[in-house]
């Protein structure tokens, strides 16, 4: 499955200022959740079209959750046999080891079944209450979760070409934490192939930009404030062609007994990750990253985080604490925080 509720918001498009400014918007439904491209610049819809298709391509792709695509080839022939898969495949698994090496295991696309396990998604939207408060009873058990924790670690990923097998049975793939990204930077560089130099891709909250506005300022991109069900921002970054991507444990959560428990696991633990934020987001050139970084850095905490962010070239960091603090790792984009 990849999905992932909607964090970042475009609050301003092109100035309207000129009667002449040409735009077209369209919404469709992909990877369980909403996706809307805007581009400006043109009334021509067959370029979001062809989006929406590279959308369904890669879901299909990528998908964990379709019995046909290459990941779930991969997961059903685990510890038997490789698999052969696409360029894109393989280009965005080798992506996911490479912030495996980056994050010292943090961010690992092994998990799967660890994810699985806890079913975040569907305990959640199965609740009756309002504020997601469930039964202890769906907790795992502590010996399962120690259990498919010891099958999560991407160095059981082997490669060779396009062929791709994970040697432990009992491992499976997941690239929900990276693949919207990834689609979204595949779209903006198949949009920009088109000559379109200004719009705005938004897929279920993953933000990326292209170019700038037709007034040639920044785009203003809304950070939700976490548990808002209104969606209203906790603050704004203003950004061109960037992407704003975040992750938080507002997005997919149930509670027991008034204790939060969210999907961002602890490869450590093979529990919620326990720390004082409530969101992070990641300002970077490539979507793909920004997914990725932002479970990473969320995993981290502020400290560590902070280090790695500083370490890369062209990332910076938006941290909500738990008591709604905004930190960030530099003053490069101008932060907006919103009146409470």
């Amino acid at each position: 499955m990849l999905s992932a509720a909607l964090s970042v918001t475009l609050l301003s498009g092109c100035s309207t200022s000129d009667s002449s400014t040409q735009k077209v918007t369209k919404q469709g439904f992909y990877f369980d959740t909403i996706i809307q491209i805007t581009l400006y610049g043109t009334t021509d819809e067959t370029y979001i079209d062809e989006c929406f298709k590279m959308a369904k391509k890669y879901e299909d792709m990528l998908s964990n959750t379709i019995d046909t695509s290459d990941v779930s080839k991969i997961n059903a022939s685990a510890g038997v046999s490789g698999v052969d898969v696409s360029d894109d495949t393989l280009e965005l698994i080798k992506k996911g080891i490479e912030y495996g090496d980056l994050s010292s295991g943090k961010f690992d696309i092994t998990i799967g079944k660890l994810s699985d396990m806890w079913n975040f998604s569907e305990i959640a939207e199965n609740s009756a209450s309002d504020d997601n408060e469930v039964d202890a009873s769906v907790i795992p058990s502590d010996e399962s979760i120690q259990t498919e924790l010891s099958h999560v670690d991407y160095h059981n990923i082997q490669i060779d070409g396009n062929n791709v097998m994970l040697t432990d049975p009992d491992a499976k793939l997941d690239l929900g934490g990276i693949a919207k990204g990834y689609i979204a930077d595949k779209m903006k560089e198949y949009l920009q192939s088109k000559d379109i130099t200004s719009g705005i891709i938004n897929l279920g909250g993953n933000v990326l930009t292209i170019g700038e506005k037709s007034d040639n300022s920044d785009y203003t991109v809304g950070i939700q404030k976490p548990f808002d069900e209104s969606g209203s921002p906790i603050c704004t970054v203003k950004v061109k062609d960037k992407s704003v991507v975040t992750s938080g444990i507002y997005e997919r959560y149930y509670r027991v007994d008034g204790k939060i428990y969210h999907h961002i696991l602890d490869t450590a633990t093979g529990y919620p990750v326990e720390n004082n934020l409530y969101s992070v987001t990641i300002i970077s050139d490539s979507s793909c990253d920004g997914d990725a970084l932002s479970t990473t850095c969320f995993a981290l905490g502020v400290d560590k985080a902070t280090e790695l962010i500083n370490s890369l070239s062209g990332v910076e960091a938006v941290f909500v604490t738990d008591d709604y603090k905004i930190i960030t790792t530099s003053d490069t984009y101008e932060v907006d925080e919103q009146a409470s």
